[in-house]
């Protein structure tokens, strides 16, 4: 694509500039030197390149942006005002004050135009391979000769940070495995980290490495070389085996006199007299805070126009669409509206009490697989745990290179890259991610949990391996902490079923779920079916009475997953010494606290104070249910390595104990 560099061209990228470097003084706070330095590459990619309508920022066949050093907030904001999308100066003269569009990192559902949550260093490149699956999928699903209605790339803008962070490498050797071409990544190769010089701690041979990783590798010397910034990105576009890096060699704080390519300027402001200085050599006038030419924003507004008529010609191509193939348009519309189809549940399993026991992983699996031929959506995998994660879906390919249409996903041993990834699946729209792994290597997911959190997005995490219950693995592979620390992450709902029929509800309700994550914690262990005849309440609300007494109970027991069987066993021993005990399976703290106060007083009545808690975890958190006068049976330290049985007994986990502490707690 050949364009002469005008003025003009000039100007748009000296306001960007101008802008970052304003609003960044103006809140005292910021990190002015990425954007000063990408300015040109951002400009060219937007001008030249981007596919995109202001107006309607969620258009299905629009390219996707990510910024994934997300301190470099103030380049995405510039160019959202300058482009259209509703953003202001005010919004940019309040950046990072309260309440306003442009807080310190971007925020998806926050501001017009941002795709995803960025803070984290890595995790955008991570949530843009993502995004790349799911378009090669969506294509691969809907697209017909003559008429395709999936054909967008995804660019994403990452620093020396990112690159440092483990998940990029994890999600980039996923990339060049799948041959992902429409996934271009464009490296801020400015050398300058917040410590200093990168040279202190970086480096590897970026371009040999990912050319390992069977990516094409553009080097562009001269970040602001606009010719050969266009040139770089059109070769990206021509190569479509392969995704491709752009290593873009740039100034940090470019044009300042006294903090240019120094580390001074990547996470402070310029300072009054410093930018004056730099808009005196980019030519700006110096007198002038976020000054915006009218020639500047004519010429980025085209973009509103452009995008208009770019969505109108595909609104064309998919009404021929449907006229011609009326179901898979409808089909269409159900999966980039997250729609759960007619039917989606209609054949999930009813487990009986005259069944053996089963494991809550072995029936998570069965769910699953019963769901996914009614919800074709739905489309996940593991980290290189599938058999014992029970997460295959049977009957249906895999999503390689070669075949974009399956829906199993081998992540491999990549955690992290795998729980960003299947952010990034999400936010593009059309797919329902799910991923699964050992609950003990949610450590390694946490990160992206976290975000997911706090853009409420509805991952589904399949967590299998669930307690001491391990055994033999030992307390490496024991978790104990991990269901309290999931739990301490606002906003995901963790459920840890008791059987296979709790299961069965707990992937409905994570289904339904469409404004949080889930986490499902389940047993290797085989589990009895349990026997609600005469239960009071559903799972939807985290907790319900599953064996009541007669009149007001002497004592409550209560549990989640694989110790609710033994606190029913034992209370039908209790029942035999006159001991009223009421069970109450606690599968979902998260669902029971936002169930109306008068269920929750309904399961755990006030007046009955005397309540024994158990869980093969720790015991942090119990204490909100079991109040002073109870008492809660946990694991307050590490497992060890053993037949599980063995282990489970050794700590306590038996009807016997369970009995003994609940006689103790009533005597007192």
């Amino acid at each position: 694509m050949a364009c002469a560099n005008t003025d003009l061209d000039q100007q748009c990228i000296t306001t960007i500039r101008t802008l970052s470097m304003d609003a960044i003084q103006k809140a005292n706070s910021g990190h002015p030197g990425a954007p000063m330095g990408l300015a040109p590459a951002a400009f060219v990619l937007w001008k030249d390149f981007l596919k995109h309508n202001p107006q309607n920022p969620a258009w299905i066949d629009r390219d996707r942006f990510v910024l994934s050093g997300g301190h470099a907030s103030m380049l995405l904001y510039s160019l959202l005002y300058l482009n259209g999308y509703g953003t202001t100066l005010d919004d940019l003269k309040s950046f990072r004050q309260w309440g306003s569009k442009t807080p310190g990192h971007p925020e998806y559902g926050h501001t017009a135009g941002v795709e995803t949550t960025t803070g984290p260093l890595g995790q955008g490149v991570a949530n843009a391979v993502g995004m790349a699956m799911a378009e090669r999928h969506l294509a691969a699903r809907f697209n017909r000769d003559g008429k395709t209605l999936i054909d967008h790339h995804t660019y994403v803008i990452c620093g020396d940070g990112d690159l440092m962070e483990g998940v990029s490498h994890e999600a980039a050797s996923l990339a060049g495995h799948l041959k992902l071409g429409k996934l271009v990544c464009i490296y801020d190769d400015n050398s300058i980290s917040i410590e200093g010089k990168t040279d202190i701690t970086f480096t590897e041979d970026v371009k040999a490495r990912f050319e390992a990783l069977n990516w094409q590798v553009l080097v562009v010397d001269d970040g602001n070389d606009l010719g050969k910034i266009r040139a770089a990105i059109t070769a990206a576009k021509e190569e479509t085996a392969r995704p491709t890096m752009i290593k873009l060699k740039t100034h940090i704080a470019y044009g300042s006199p006294n903090k240019q390519d120094s580390s001074g300027a990547h996470g402070s402001p310029l300072g009054v007299d410093e930018i004056k200085l730099v808009k005196e050599f980019y030519g700006a006038p110096a007198d002038k805070d976020f000054y915006v030419p009218d020639a500047v924003l004519a010429e980025c507004r085209k973009a509103v126009d452009k995008g208009q008529e770019n969505e109108k010609a595909w609104q064309a191509i998919f009404d021929a669409y449907k006229a011609e193939m009326p179901e898979l348009a409808d089909n269409f519309v159900d999966a980039i509206s997250g729609f759960l189809t007619a039917g989606w549940d209609k054949e999930v399993p009813v487990f009986s009490t005259e069944d053996k026991p089963v494991a809550t992983r072995a029936a998570s699996g069965k769910v699953l697989n019963a769901i996914a031929k009614n919800l074709p959506t739905l489309m996940g995998g593991s980290a290189d745990l599938a058999p014992s994660n029970n997460t295959f879906l049977n009957g249906f390919d895999e999503f390689q290179a070669e075949t974009p249409d399956g829906r199993n996903i081998r992540f491999g041993v990549r955690e992290h890259a795998m729980t960003s990834i299947m952010s990034g699946m999400y936010l593009h729209s059309g797919v329902r991610p799910f991923g699964g792994t050992f609950l003990v290597f949610a450590d390694y997911m946490r990160p992206a949990i976290r975000v997911a959190s706090l853009m409420k997005l509805p991952m589904i995490y399949v967590l299998t391996h669930d307690s001491v219950a391990v055994g033999e693995d030992g307390p490496t592979h024991q978790p104990v902490e991990h269901v309290a620390s999931l739990r301490a992450i606002p906003g995901l709902n963790v459920i840890r079923p008791a059987d296979a029929n709790e299961t069965a509800d707990a992937w409905k309700q994570a289904l339904k779920t469409l404004n949080a994550p889930t986490a499902l914690i389940l047993s290797r262990q085989n589990l009895p079916i349990l026997d609600t005849t005469g239960a009071d309440g559903e799972l939807t609300h985290g907790a319900y009475t599953l064996k009541d007494t007669e009149g007001e109970p002497d004592i409550i027991l209560m549990a989640s997953g694989s110790e609710v069987h033994l606190c029913v066993e034992a209370a039908e021993a209790l029942a035999a010494e006159n001991v009223q005990a009421r069970v109450v399976s606690m599968p979902s703290w998260e669902l029971f606290e936002n169930a109306p106060d008068y269920y929750k007083e309904r399961i755990l009545p006030p007046a009955v104070k005397t309540r024994l808690a158990v869980e093969a975890g720790i015991t942090m958190g119990w204490e909100r249910y079991v109040g002073d006068a109870g008492k809660v049976i946990g694991i307050d330290g590490f497992g060890a390595s053993a037949p599980g049985n063995k282990v489970l007994s050794e700590y306590g986990f038996t009807k016997e104990n369970i009995i003994e502490n609940a006689k103790a707690l009533l005597k007192k």
